[in-house]
């Protein structure tokens, strides 16, 4: 099973929390033990797991971003100025595996699945697909 979900981002850099479409997801599913692949098929976006209860990780670690793929540099080539969006999205990586055990996603107490924009405010497509 291959589910497609759409969001709308609202800014250049952001994190949206998608746990609640994976888990819902896994319910819809109905897989009990397994996997679930959550992927990101854009160049300037990517999916993390990361903190979820204080909402000041997410700030720190898009600031910490921004310090080492600064959106601005003076040899950068690509055309369209967004190098350090591609770069972001490198290093964040365009995909997370997660295992599902009696119905439920094996998730860390704090943790929580992200989306990550690093070019928005864009449309974007992700993809949850239960092995």
């Amino acid at each position: 099973m291959l589910k497609k979900i759409m969001l709308k981002t609202n800014q250049r850099d952001q994190m949206i929390d998608i746990t609640e479409h994976v888990r819902s997801f896994v319910n819809e599913s109905e897989l009990k033990d397994g996997t679930v692949i959550i992927y990101c098929p854009h160049t300037t976006g990517g999916i993390t797991i990361n903190e979820n209860a204080d909402p000041d990780v997410k700030i720190d670690f898009l600031r910490r971003l921004d310090e080492v793929f600064p959106w601005e540099h003076p040899l950068d080539r690509h055309m369209e100025g967004n190098t350090a969006a591609h770069l972001k999205a490198s290093a964040v990586g365009p995909s997370q595996h997660v295992i599902v055990t009696d119905g439920k996603l094996l998730l860390g107490t704090w943790q929580g699945i992200y989306f990550c924009e690093f070019d928005g405010p864009r449309t974007r497509t992700f993809y949850i697909k239960k092995i």
